[in-house]
C-alpha cells in the first residue's frame, strides 16, 4: 500500500483524538472550575523502505491552567480563588485538587463541595465546622470564624508550574508532584461570595471544531485520490502483463 495513505490515516487518527477533546470541553464549557484539555501534536518519522516518511502523531493532552472568569453569587459558601491557588479535597479515591469552590455543610459538620468531597485545611485535615452557628465567614488569607470566634482554615494550595495534571473526575485535578501550602496571601487569597467558571472559550472550541471536521474531509479526499491512483496503477500493470 502506499505510504501517503498510512500517513492520511495517522492524520484521522490525530484529528479524531482531537476532536474528541473540543467536544469534552465544550460539553464542560458551564462546568464551575474546569479547566480544558488540550493536545500537542507531532511528527513521527518511519521508514518505509529507503524513504524516510513523516506520519501525524497526537501528542501529549495537558490541563490548561488558565483562569477562568469569576461570577458573584453572595452566597457565604461560594468561594472563589484569587491568584494560582487552589483548593485541596478528599473523596474516596484521594486528595485531589480543585477551584470549584461551591460548598455545603453536612448535617455532621463537615465542609464538603457540592459533588461530597471533604475540604481539607491547609495541613490536610478535613474542616468541620458548626452546622447550627449559621452561615461562616472566609476571610482572604482562608480563615474562617462563625458567631465571631476563628474556627478553621481553608487550605490553599500551589501547584508546580513543571507538574503534570490527571482529572481526578468533575473540576479536580491531581498534579505529579505534590503541592506546596500558600502562605503568602499578597498575590493569591479567597474571595467569598463568587464562584470561578469554567476557562473554555466556546467560540475557540466551535472554531476548532470546524477547522477539524474540514480538515478531516481534506484528509478523506486524500485518501480517496491516493486509492483511485493505486487502482489505475494495479490495472496499468495488469494489462501490459
Amino acid at each position: 500500500m502506499q505510504s501517503s495513505l498510512y500517513v492520511s490515516l495517522s492524520g484521522q487518527v490525530a484529528r479524531e483524538r482531537r476532536l474528541a477533546t473540543v467536544a469534552h470541553n465544550v460539553a464542560n464549557m458551564n462546568t464551575a472550575g474546569f479547566r480544558a484539555t488540550g493536545i500537542g501534536f507531532a511528527a513521527e518519522l518511519g521508514r518505509t523502505g529507503d524513504v524516510v516518511t513523516a506520519f501525524a502523531s497526537s501528542g501529549p493532552e495537558y490541563i490548561s491552567r488558565r483562569a477562568g472568569g469569576v461570577a458573584k453569587t453572595d452566597n457565604a459558601l461560594d468561594l472563589a480563588v484569587q491568584g494560582n491557588g487552589w483548593f485541596s479535597v478528599k473523596n474516596e479515591n484521594g486528595v485531589a485538587y480543585t477551584r470549584d469552590g461551591r460548598m455545603r455543610i453536612a448535617e455532621t459538620g463537615a465542609l464538603e463541595t457540592v459533588t461530597g468531597s471533604a475540604v481539607l485545611d491547609a495541613g490536610g485535615a478535613p474542616i468541620v465546622l458548626d452546622p447550627a452557628a449559621g452561615a461562616p465567614q472566609v476571610a482572604q488569607d482562608g480563615m474562617i470564624t462563625q458567631g465571631g470566634k476563628q474556627v478553621s482554615a481553608i487550605g490553599l494550595f500551589e501547584i508546580d508550574p513543571g507538574a503534570s495534571l490527571a482529572r481526578a473526575g468533575g473540576s479536580a485535578v491531581v498534579p505529579s508532584t505534590a503541592p506546596a501550602a500558600i502562605l503568602d496571601f499578597a498575590k493569591n487569597g479567597v474571595l467569598q461570595g463568587f464562584v470561578e467558571s469554567s476557562n473554555v472559550d466556546p467560540i475557540l472550541e466551535m472554531t476548532k471544531m470546524i477547522a477539524l471536521s474540514r480538515e478531516f474531509e481534506a484528509i478523506n479526499t486524500s485518501i480517496s485520490l491516493s486509492e483511485t491512483s493505486l487502482h489505475e496503477a494495479i490495472k496499468t500493470l495488469a494489462s501490459g502483463a
